[in-house]
């Protein structure tokens, strides 16, 4: 064969193994010789095959699992407890330099600081805030990774699973709960009714023609199916004068 050729083939082979696509949500770490050179930004790249290597971060906001955490609440409730973390990368050469798996040094810190942070209140405040929990557990992994180039976005609460007796425990209480307000609200609205029949009763104790009024509304109501004889046991004087019985 043509040596020519061979060499022209072994070069061409040389330089298609050094190219690199970097995606614009990456971003490469450029390495020779085991040191790091600089970062590599999205595009068509090259690098000296065997001299040099890359390593690819994502800088997209990354989700974390926070898997289920045995807690002992402040008021001694056992409670298993997850979340979930979101964090993007801000500095990728601190990411890569300073923290062995920043994935798992992330997952182990928020693990930790959800155990804390629960176990220092009560269940109550747990239900009832989780928001504000989540918000603690944030400041605390954030804290510890100020230094490695991860900005951590937002710390959730997933989801708090009880013992099923304190379930059932629970459950007892918000029934007993709704049942007191009803029975509240349903004798707010007794006494309502019984005020607004109190001041109908004194409007038409001082007017003798509201008393009438009241008569032949209810007169009305009762012959509405027309299968009723209505008698008027009172003097005739008593009823309008061109009124003296009536069959409905």
């Amino acid at each position: 064969m043509n040596p020519t050729l061979i060499f022209g083939v072994l070069l061409l082979g040389f330089f298609l193994s050094g190219i690199r696509i970097v995606y614009e949500y990456k971003r490469a770490l450029k390495f020779r010789f085991g040191k790091y050179v600089k970062t590599l930004k999205p595009g068509f790249r090259w690098i000296i095959p065997l001299i040099e290597t890359i390593q690819k971060v994502d800088i997209r906001v990354i989700t974390i699992n926070i898997v289920s955490q045995e807690v002992m609440t402040e008021d001694n409730v056992p409670c298993s407890i997850d979340g979930v973390v979101f964090f993007r990368i801000d500095n990728p050469e601190k990411a890569v330099l300073e923290v062995e798996e920043y994935h798992f040094a992330i997952t182990q810190l928020s693990q930790a600081a959800l155990r804390d942070v629960c176990g220092k209140v009560e269940l109550d405040t747990i239900l009832s805030r989780r928001e504000e929990m989540g918000k603690n557990i944030k400041a605390i992994v954030e804290h510890e990774t100020g230094d490695w180039g991860i900005d951590i976005i937002d710390v959730k609460i997933k989801d708090i699973q009880l013992p099923e007796n304190m379930r059932r425990m629970m459950a007892n209480q918000a029934e007993a709960e709704r049942s007191r307000r009803a029975r509240i609200i349903l004798a707010q609205a007794e006494e309502q009714a019984a005020g607004a029949l109190l001041a109908a009763g004194k409007m038409i104790d001082q007017s003798p023609s509201a008393i009438k009024l009241r008569l032949y509304q209810t007169l009305s109501n009762i012959a509405a199916e027309k299968n009723s004889t209505i008698l008027f046991p009172f003097p005739e004087e008593a009823l309008p004068r061109n009124t003296k019985s009536g069959k409905k």
